[in-house]
């Protein structure tokens, strides 16, 4: 058996288990089948001081193919990632990056960018250095998504690049080293380090804790991996550190993978189980970004509302989940820990001048709890992501949803009866597995009935391991697909327009972001409801010292009276600067 196939194997036995102080694989080094050539190239430490015992016969005295199957039992974890041993084929010196500079690119979701601090985080207490500037990098790192077909050929497209601005790499520097880290790592391993040996390394979403020693390995000239999913990793003692110094807000990762196993849907796959952070964690973290002074954070998770922290024993009592009215799961009902209503209120707490918000919800998990407090709490935003997938019953079925058409425009009323003046964003596929032409019409008569304020529309995209992979077939026509998703995209705008209209008039708090992209004289930033808000950059009274004139930083909130919408952006003109307490009088 070829090695890369021997550890494959054996990743796969491992899939869901727990990720040990030593959990990695390395490709090509398998003890079992094979062994390092001789001519392996040294290690950095050789290079250096030449004191250190050949790397090659190191690594080939590494783990064996049991070491393997032993890893799959639970340790204790670590308190911090300083806190491992090296591995016995890495000295500490060789884990270090020796001010090696990385270039990180991130592609995809908002979980991706959180992952890209984290990534960072880690790198910068191994002793890298980060640039921007991609001619001077020694390591390119792309965090990645499989989300869709189309987001992993930018990627492939990418590496195409990037391979060509290694061949041209000079022989003074240090080699090039190119990695894959995230969703895609995770989905197509031996694919992407086979192809045309472009990549060096892969680190899947669980695995950054492991990227110094991964890159260490490719320094010698070996292709590394680490594609293990975890049970209990959610990098809680890990600060992410901002890669937009300049930001005003920031993304909280509160819980890391997903149960739902939606029949579409890649990323329980990619990104494993469900597994909340402690509380106590989130909340250190959102203390920190305040005293930086961010104004805004995102909590964010795949299915962040069925948020669950059983990190305190005295809060696990035999209490089950409160689901949406209407609503099911693919799962067995959880019990006991604190959930994200808890979670919300103290988030909330931490600064009555920093904004709220929270993505990637699942309609089945909004009891009343939840909207009472975003209705109650004036720095939670009242904006809530609503994903419905499909306006079909039929469909949903198929995409193992959880509800009927029925059930979720019942939650889309009480809602908005919870909370007057709500907006609304959602999600919708074209073109799913068995989609009549009936049930396009369906989903174009949800999108007229609710009338969101904000959609994210696409073509259906077979995934490989989902359920619809092995139970479904692709049937609808390409052009069919894109065809549907014209349609939906151009009846969304029009209602879009209707529900963004209605802005027209009013006066809205606005937190500013910098200038608009598309004009010198303005300003940009979002209201409450997620919507770009556009203004001329011009003086204004400051409420907090009145008669003086100022004009906006980035930071600020502003109140800025709305003149026109469109279906993406309100345009108006600043009346002045404040704060989120006292802009609640005025909105």
């Amino acid at each position: 058996m070829h090695p890369l196939q021997c550890i494959l194997r054996v990743q796969r036995s491992l899939r869901w288990e727990p990720l040990t102080s030593v959990s990695w694989l390395l490709f090509k080094t398998c003890k079992a089948h094979s062994t390092l050539p001789s001519t392996a190239c040294p290690s950095p430490g050789q290079q250096e001081d030449g004191v250190h015992k050949d790397f090659s016969s190191r690594l080939a005295t590494g783990p064996t193919f049991q070491h393997f199957l032993r890893a799959s039992a639970p340790q204790e974890k670590p308190s911090s990632p300083e806190a491992e041993d090296p591995p016995p084929y890495l000295t500490v010196d060789e884990l270090l990056g020796r001010q090696r500079k990385v270039y990180l690119e991130t592609y995809g979701c908002q979980m991706n960018v959180n992952d890209t601090e984290i990534a960072w985080s880690i790198l910068q207490k191994s002793g890298y250095l980060r640039t921007s500037n991609l001619q001077e990098a020694d390591v390119i790192l792309l965090v990645t998504c499989s989300i869709r077909e189309k987001a992993e050929q930018t990627i492939w497209n990418r590496l195409h690049q990037l391979k060509a601005l290694k061949t041209k790499r000079s022989r003074s520097r240090v080699p090039l080293r190119i990695g894959i880290l995230g969703c895609m790592a995770e989905r197509l391993k031996e694919e992407i380090l086979n192809k045309e040996k472009m990549v060096d390394l892969l680190a899947g979403p669980d695995a950054y804790r492991d990227l110094p020693r991964l890159l260490a390995v490719a320094e010698s000239g070996q292709q590394a991996a680490n594609v293990l999913l975890s049970l209990e990793e959610t990098y809680a003692d890990v600060m992410p550190v901002q890669t937009n110094p300049s930001a005003t807000s920031a993304f909280v990762s509160i819980m890391r993978g997903c149960d739902n196993m939606c029949s579409y849907c890649i990323v329980p796959f990619t990104r494993g189980r469900e597994r909340s952070r402690p509380i106590a964690s989130i909340l250190e973290e959102v203390r920190k970004l305040s005293e930086q002074g961010l104004k805004e954070v995102t909590l964010l998770g795949q299915n962040v509302n069925s948020f669950r922290d059983n990190s305190e024993i005295q809060f696990n009592s035999a209490v089950p989940t409160n689901l949406s009215r209407g609503f099911t799961t693919n799962y067995k009902t959880k019990q006991g820990g604190l959930r994200f209503s808890h979670l919300l209120d103290q988030v909330s707490r931490v600064d009555p001048e920093m904004r709220i918000r929270f993505t990637s919800p699942h309609p089945k998990d909004f009891p009343d709890e939840v909207l009472q407090l975003i209705h109650e709490r004036g720095n939670i935003c009242k904006q809530i992501h609503l994903p419905a997938q499909s306006g079909s019953s039929r469909v949903l079925d198929a995409m193992r949803r959880g509800y009927s058409r029925e059930a979720y425009v019942e939650l889309v009323h009480h809602i908005r009866e919870s909370i007057p003046g709500v907006s609304l964003s959602s999600d919708f596929i074209a073109g799913f597995c068995g989609e009549t032409e009936e049930d396009h019409l369906q989903t174009v008569s949800l999108l007229r009935e609710v009338q969101y304020n904000m959609g994210f529309l696409f073509a259906y995209s077979m995934r490989q391991k989902t359920r619809a992979y092995h139970r479904l077939k692709d049937d609808v026509p390409e052009e069919v697909k894109l065809r549907r998703l014209e349609e939906l995209i151009t009846v969304f705008r029009e209602e879009a327009s209707k529900a963004n209209g209605t802005c027209v008039g009013s006066t809205q708090l606005v937190l500013v972001e910098g200038p608009s992209k598309r004009s010198a004289t303005d300003l940009c930033g979002r209201n409450d409801g997620n919507l770009k808000v556009i203004f001329p950059d011009a003086e204004m009274e400051d409420t907090a010292n009145p008669g003086l004139r100022v004009r906006a930083q980035p930071g600020d909130y502003v109140l800025v009276k709305i003149t026109s919408a469109s279906s993406q952006t309100l345009k108006g003109h600043v009346l002045c600067r404040t704060t989120l307490k006292d802009s609640l009088a005025h909105c």
